[in-house]
């Protein structure tokens, strides 16, 4: 669907939330073009951003056609179970997971704990010889990526063994020849992991994609009497699952267990800066370990719930498997690293100071935009992986003064009063309008003490605005054109008065000459009558014409 890509964002669901920016431990995501999208190189696959999505914006690839593919070839394949699949089918073992996919065309299934139990008699080896100072596990491909990539001082510590799932597909193919191996589990990692050694894994599905399978096939996971006999491996999936699954014997180390990517990073700052001497550290990406993975289908938060489960379902035995030649368990992890520009204090004071960050007390850090500092913002922005418009304060800032500059300098006068007919905000053209030399004067008393509230109160009571209507202010002596607005969402009612005055005056000037012209005009008119008559016999009809001319002109006059 996506070619050899794990993880991707779709396009256009993206809502620049930042969400997936703020959950990322290492930063791997990219804004641009009003869309977050994962930066593959610097990705560690632990699924964050997956999991906090709230619009669902991010797709893990779907290998379900590829296993279709596989059984449509008549091929065996055969199916590793991780062992946290108690947790997420409640009730249900191996068997009844068996049965089911049996149903599908699968040759059989196991659990992944065989493979663990192969692994853990390594890790038992290691430290019984004492072959590194720090030894990391090596079961989880997110924590080894991010050593890969991000701390090279811990790659000599990180066990060089296989992962459960690679030793026991191996085993699987070992056992049946020509068999193709398919992992089944709460991880999107794995994915990756099976696409870097191909002759391993010959697929992975999250326990999603297998879930979608088996309800478009009309097939149910039914309980039924387990037939396996189980081992203490099983225990793997959970937190200390890995260390109670060991001897820890050794009185030469100390052993802990850490979950949760952030811990796990602040162990390896830690072991980067010598602080950790002579301890097996279990690490996992994921807080409480497999059993709270991103793509636990079922039971997912349930940490306590999830935890008893496998616990339950775990023996104090181990699963009697015979383990191979430590040289076939030996894996190659090489250094991967990620480069970045790392930009130097000038070029970072600059987009401080274009986020309008130009003292250090500006410089809220408040993670709005998913980054910690706003430094390590302006960092981000100049690698091209975010923009300034991400920094919420600078938004609002910049809309403030946007919308502040408008009403500041429109001509119109513009009033906001909350619901109890108080002034919220006054603008200059309505203080100058009102003769008011501060807001400070007005801001916070009622209305009543600059205008009348009547028309004010008639729009909230009746819901309806007031558009255009002449009035005239008599404390003033004013002529305005009012709109009265009522906000119902934000609880204010906005009053913009557009000053008429001037015009008005002139109107009033016009009518005045117009009236004082037909004054002069009944006069002229008078006079006019009073020479016709007394040249009427010379004039003949040419009076009546004359009288019809000086009327018509009295009535435009009258008119104007």
């Amino acid at each position: 669907m996506y070619g050899t890509r794990v993880l991707v964002s779709k396009k256009n669901d993206c809502k620049n939330c930042y969400k997936c920016i703020r959950y990322c431990p290492i930063k791997a995501i990219k804004f641009s073009d009003n869309q977050a999208s994962i930066v593959e190189d610097e990705c560690i696959l632990c699924g964050k951003c997956y999991t906090v999505c709230p619009q669902s914006a991010k797709e893990i690839r779907n290998d379900v056609d590829k296993v279709k593919e596989m059984l449509a070839k008549k091929e065996d394949v055969f199916a590793s179970i991780a062992p946290s699949f108690v947790a997420n089918y409640e009730n249900m073992n191996i068997t009844a997971v068996e049965n089911a996919l049996k149903k599908l065309g699968f040759k059989g299934a196991e659990e992944t704990a065989v493979g663990a139990t192969i692994v853990k008699k390594e890790y038992d080896r290691m430290v019984n010889e004492g072959e590194k100072e720090i030894i990391i596990s090596s079961c989880c491909h997110s924590v080894n990526t991010l050593i890969q990539k991000y701390y090279p001082e811990a790659m000599p510590y990180l066990a060089d063994i296989k992962s459960p799932m690679q030793a026991h597909c191996e085993k699987i193919k070992r056992e049946h020849e020509g068999a193709k191996t398919v992992f089944i589990g709460p991880c999107i990692s794995k994915k990756d992991e099976a696409d870097k050694y191909p002759d391993i894994v010959d697929a992975v599905l999250t326990f999603k994609e297998f879930d979608e399978w088996l309800v478009e096939e009309g097939i149910e996971l039914c309980e039924c009497e387990d037939k396996v006999a189980g081992g203490k491996t099983r225990l793997f999936p959970t937190t200390t699952g890995i260390l109670k699954s060991m001897d820890c014997d050794s009185k030469d180390y100390t052993y802990i267990a850490i979950d949760g990517i952030d811990n796990c990073i602040a162990a390896l700052e830690d072991i980067k800066n010598g602080e950790m001497k002579n301890c097996f550290i279990e690490m996992s990406a994921c807080a409480g370990s497999c059993i709270n993975g991103p793509v636990m289908s079922k039971n997912s938060e349930k940490l306590v719930k999830n935890t008893l489960a496998v616990n339950r379902y775990a023996p104090e035995d181990d699963f009697d498997v015979a383990s191979p030649s430590t040289a076939s368990l030996k894996k190659n992890i090489s250094f991967v690293g990620v480069r970045k520009n790392m930009p130097g204090s000038k070029a970072i004071e600059e987009i401080l100071h274009r986020m309008g960050k130009t003292r250090p007390e500006q410089e809220l850090n408040c993670g709005s935009c998913g980054y910690d500092t706003c430094r390590e913002k302006a960092v981000a922005v100049l690698q091209g992986k975010a923009n300034l418009e991400m920094c919420m304060p600078y938004l609002k800032d910049k809309a403030e003064s946007f919308s502040d500059t408008i009403i500041g300098n429109t001509p119109n006068g513009i009033l906001v009063l909350n619901e109890d007919f108080e002034v919220q905000q006054i603008n200059a053209a309505a203080k100058s309008i009102m003769n008011i030399k501060s807001s400070d004067d007005v801001l916070g008393n009622p209305v009543v003490r600059i205008l009348d509230p009547s028309k004010f109160m008639q729009v909230l009571s009746s819901g309806r605005d007031i558009r255009n209507e002449k009035v005239y202010l008599a404390d003033y002596n004013k002529y305005v054109e009012e709109t009265i607005i009522y906000d119902k969402s934000y609880h204010i009612i906005i009053g913009i008065m557009r000053d008429v005055t001037e015009s008005e005056l002139e109107h009033e000037k016009r009518i005045e000459d117009a009236h004082n012209t037909v004054e002069i005009t009944d006069k002229v008119i008078d006079k006019q009558m009073r020479v016709v008559q007394e040249i009427a016999s010379l004039l003949g009809e040419t009076t009546a014409e004359t009288k019809i001319a000086l009327t018509k002109l009295k009535e435009n006059l009258t008119n104007e």
